[in-house]
């Protein structure tokens, strides 16, 4: 047996752990209906919040999903929730745009805050239960560097979006986490961490409950403006629409080859361990906080919500892997960080698609005929995605501009992409050998 398949349990599952509670199946099959106030392409976060809030409203609202709602990102992340903690930074983990002036900073930050509030409010207000813990987060410090990058944020963290940052040195942090790897860190109180499929599983119940037709299976082929409606194609039907919103994120395809060029898809790996030992179920994170780290190349890891398992993610390969390999690539970098888990297995193993954009930000906006888009997530896709959706539906219902919004500035592109990620595997491997360099460099 190879070294490589000796970190796999005997029951090891090519699946999301997520979904031995909820996975994604068509509940129902419903027609695509001939004319709606609005039309949502795209069954994640972001479409059913968007579509949730407008039905609140009173309008006619369907979701078309490609394929079964949920089977993306939304039931597939690593669940941990913040809001504005990864606004304002590159993947160096320094300032974005030194250029922005301190103004948009602050807008930015403060609609971050906003958006943990709607977060938590559509959970409470539609009953949603996902194992939703308010246990704090800790950005687990890779260098000194980013250390002093991130004191030079805690001010405008803590006045804008409310996070309650403070800094921890490296044996505060060793009193957090069992890991002897990072130089110290920052724990932010106001984050958590959800159930990621059993939230989505709520938001779809509560969208279908006030009335919302979600078409599983309807991919978009074409939308058309026709005077002051859309014609739209799926492939199960077509039908017209007042309103055109598109989130599908790290999904979006052809359809949309103007938006298509403005997102760059990402694959995401996790895997969950088998059930741990007593000792490492109490000594890991004893406060059982998600963690996240300041690499270029981020890996990011939590309890199960039963605090018997680790969940373990990153960016294990910028280039296709299958799930195994994925594995093997996660279990030695969770091994790094901890050493005392060199025996345990892998138990679980998946990977969803985000999509980053070129400046990092998310964005909500209108494409040049009209439609509306909320795309982006750059990682932060639960809370934001959520809060995006729901944004565009007060922008639908209000009448406002897209410009009212600290998120609705323009989304970049390049002359050189067309909306296929050709440079992520050279990229990611400089931002993998950059983090590397950094990390000797501290060392001596």
């Amino acid at each position: 047996m190879s070294t490589r398949n000796q970190v796999f349990s005997s029951d090891f599952f090519d699946t999301p752990y997520w979904w031995k509670d909820w996975r994604p199946h068509d509940e129902l099959m419903s027609d695509v209906p001939r004319e709606v106030d609005v039309a949502i392409v795209g069954a994640g976060y972001a479409g059913l919040s968007c579509a949730l809030e407008l039905a609140k409203q009173g309008l006619l609202v369907v979701v078309l999903e490609a394929d079964v709602p949920g089977i993306g990102a939304s039931t597939l992340s690593g669940g941990q929730v913040s809001g504005g903690v990864n606004v304002g930074k590159a993947p160096s983990g320094k300032k974005l745009d030194s250029s922005a002036s301190e103004e948009r900073q602050r807008a930015l930050l403060t609609e971050a805050s906003v958006s943990y509030d709607v977060f938590e409010s559509i959970l409470r207000e539609n009953a949603i239960e996902c194992s939703y813990v308010k246990a704090g987060r800790i950005n687990a410090m890779w260098t000194d560097a980013h250390m002093a990058a991130w004191r030079k944020r805690i001010v405008n963290l803590n006045t804008y979006a409310r996070a309650g940052a403070h800094m921890l040195s490296r044996d505060e942090l060793r009193a957090e986490l069992a890991s002897d790897i990072y130089t110290g860190g920052v724990l932010l109180e106001r984050a958590g961490q959800v159930h990621p499929s059993m939230m989505f599983a709520g938001l779809l119940a509560a969208a279908r409950g006030a009335g919302v037709t979600v078409c599983s299976r309807a991919a978009v082929k074409s939308v058309t403006r026709v005077g002051a409606q859309y014609g739209i194609e799926t492939s199960r039907g077509a039908l017209v629409s007042r309103h055109v919103v598109i989130c599908t994120n790290g999904y979006t395809g052809a359809a949309m080859p103007d938006l298509q060029r403005r997102v760059v898809p990402v694959v995401s790996h996790q895997i969950a361990t088998e059930e741990l030992p007593a000792d490492l179920q109490r000594s890991l994170i004893p406060k059982r906080r998600g963690i996240s780290e300041t690499r270029r190349v981020v890996n990011y890891y939590r309890y199960s919500p039963d605090g018997k398992r680790l969940l373990f993610g990153g960016r294990a390969r910028f280039y296709n892997l299958d799930r195994r390999q994925s594995a093997a690539i996660l279990h030695a970098q969770m091994v790094e960080r901890f050493p005392q888990m060199a025996d345990v297995k892998v138990a679980y193993s998946w990977g969803g698609t985000v999509a980053l954009t070129l400046d990092f930000l998310p964005h909500l906006g209108r494409t040049a005929d009209g439609m509306y888009y909320a795309l982006g997530c750059n990682g932060s896709g639960v809370v934001m995605m959520t809060y995006l959706g729901y944004k565009v539906a007060r922008l639908i219902v209000e009448g406002q501009a897209p410009e009212t919004s600290a998120y609705g500035t323009p989304m970049v592109t390049h002359p050189l992409y067309a909306g296929k990620p050709w440079f992520m595997p050279a990229l990611g491997s400089y931002y993998q050998i950059r983090d590397v360099i950094d990390k000797r460099r501290q060392h001596a």
